[in-house]
């Protein structure tokens, strides 16, 4: 029987916190000098709704510009980020890299992530995660948007039968039970503590996680 693990990106393997406010703070500098926003830069809501859709951040957070605005926010930021990262701004989670090693020796390993493709190939880029997965999906690629449609074509596409999914956020555990799979959360930066609640088993470190698979 064929078995993966599936991981989230940010905020369960990448420290997406590290480059957050610099590359938000930066997006939203552009905007006032452009004169469409004259509000301070909205970083606690966004660590609110972080792992969301791209587009539902920007409804989210501009909720009064059109979605031609949003757009053009989302590309600036875009930007930003993969700067940032390319910088080495940002950093893996501790113990990421041995763990990723180490179970790749036995699973194949996945990524589902809400973020864009150039975004993470970024992150897959500049620590060289190439090594230990065997392809990285972006949500760009699902028309619903939804987690659970992406980890199911994780599913369909390779001929996995049975796995896990790792992740920081309820779309992640959503995305396990809808396809019967085991949600692993992680106590990390973003995670929330009711959302938690709603996984199969919960971990403080990555390292824990040769000990449960």
């Amino acid at each position: 029987m064929k078995q993966a693990i599936i991981f989230d990106m940010d905020g369960t393997l990448f420290q997406t916190n590290l480059i957050l406010e610099p590359a938000l703070a930066a997006t939203f500098d552009i905007l006032r000098a452009n004169g469409s926003w004259n509000e301070d830069t909205p970083i606690n809501k966004y660590r609110e709704i972080m792992g969301v859709p791209l587009p539902v951040v920007w409804e989210t957070l501009c909720p009064q510009h059109s979605p031609e605005m949003r757009e053009k926010n989302n590309e600036i930021f875009h930007e930003k980020t993969i700067n940032l990262i390319k910088d080495k701004q940002g950093d893996l989670y501790p113990h990421a890299e041995l763990v990723l090693e180490t179970l790749s020796l036995k699973y194949d390993l996945y990524v589902a992530s809400n973020g864009q493709a150039a975004y993470l190939q970024s992150i897959v880029d500049t620590y060289e995660l190439h090594r230990f997965f065997k392809k990285v999906y972006s949500i760009q690629t699902i028309p619903s948007g939804h987690k659970s449609d992406l980890v199911k074509k994780i599913l369909l596409e390779n001929k996995i039968e049975k796995g896990i999914v790792v992740g920081d956020r309820l779309s992640d555990i959503l995305a396990a039970k809808d396809n019967e799979l085991l949600s692993i959360g992680v106590n990390f930066d973003f995670a929330q503590a009711a959302e938690l609640e709603k996984a199969d088993k919960v971990i403080d470190d990555l390292k824990e996680l040769m000990t449960i698979v």
